[in-house]
C-alpha cells in the first residue's frame, strides 16, 4: 500500500516550475508542499515541514542543484528526502548519480517520463507500518445517524451528489454525508484516481477501458480531459 508523497519543486523558470507543479497536482499519490526559484529559500520547508521527495532543478543561480542535494544528503540530524534532477542537458547526468538522484530529467519532458520518475520514488519509500496499514484498509462513512464501515478494497467508485457522495461497491450503494475531495484525501495511499470532476474510481476494479472511458458493468464513465495525462501515465503499457 503506497503513502501519499510529500513534494517541494525547486526551479528558477516560472514556466517549468509551472509546469512541474502541474504534473505533481494531476499525479493522485503526490501532494505538493511548495515551491521556490532558490535553493536556499527552500530550506525552511525542508527543515519544518515533512519532504519526502524534491524535484530539484540543476541550473540555479547561487546555489545549484548537485551542490544542494550533496549538502542535504551530509547534513547530520536530518532526514533528507528522495531527489529528481531536472536539466536542460544531459552533461551533469554523472552527478545526479553520485548524489543518489532517483532520476535525471532532461527538458522539456513529458508527464510519461515524470511519471516514471516517481513512480520509480515511490517504489523507493519506505512501506507504511503494519499499525497504519490496518488503521487504514476500511473507511467510516456517515449514513444518516450513523456511521457505517466500508472495506477500501470493496469500494468500485464513488459520485458526487451535491452535498453527498454515492460510494458504490461491489454489491450496493451507500448515499454519504460527505464531500468527494474529502474522500479523495483519505484513499490518496490505495490504488483511486479522480477522472472526472465528478468520479473517483478504484483503479483495479475497472471491467473495461474505450476511447478514454472505463466501465464498470453497465456504467461507463468518461476520462475528462484534465484528468488525462495522468491515466494515460498509469495505463501506459496498454494504452
Amino acid at each position: 500500500m503506497e503513502q501519499t508523497i510529500n513534494c517541494l519543486v525547486i526551479d528558477d523558470d516560472p514556466e517549468v516550475n509551472d509546469y512541474v507543479c502541474e504534473m505533481v497536482r494531476q499525479t493522485p499519490f503526490l501532494r505538493l508542499i511548495g515551491t521556490h526559484a532558490f535553493a536556499h529559500s527552500a530550506l525552511s520547508d525542508l527543515e519544518k515541514k515533512q519532504i519526502d521527495l524534491l524535484i530539484l532543478d540543476i541550473n540555479l543561480p547561487g546555489l545549484d542543484g548537485v551542490t544542494f542535494a550533496r549538502m542535504l544528503k551530509t547534513a547530520s540530524g536530518f532526514v533528507p528526502p528522495k531527489v529528481i534532477l531536472i536539466s536542460g542537458s544531459r552533461e551533469h547526468a554523472l552527478a545526479g548519480y553520485k548524489v543518489d538522484a532517483i532520476d535525471y530529467l532532461v527538458k522539456p519532458f513529458g508527464y510519461e517520463e515524470f511519471y516514471g520518475a516517481v513512480i520509480k520514488a515511490r517504489g523507493m519509500m519506505s512501506p507504511p507500518t503494519l499499525s497504519s496499514q490496518l488503521r487504514s484498509d476500511h473507511l467510516f462513512l456517515k449514513v444518516e445517524h450513523d456511521l457505517t464501515r466500508v472495506n477500501i478494497s470493496d469500494i468500485r467508485y464513488l459520485e458526487s451528489f451535491k452535498d453527498y457522495v454515492k460510494v458504490f461497491t461491489s454489491d450496493q450503494m451507500i448515499v454519504a454525508l460527505s464531500t468527494l475531495k474529502g474522500l479523495e484525501e483519505k484513499l490518496a495511499s490505495h490504488r483511486f484516481m479522480r477522472i472526472h470532476r465528478s468520479f473517483i474510481i478504484n483503479l483495479d476494479k475497472i471491467d473495461a477501458i474505450q476511447h478514454m472511458t472505463v466501465r464498470f458493468g453497465r456504467t461507463i464513465i468518461p476520462v475528462t480531459e484534465q484528468y488525462r495525462q495522468a491515466f494515460r501515465a498509469e495505463f501506459s503499457d496498454w494504452l
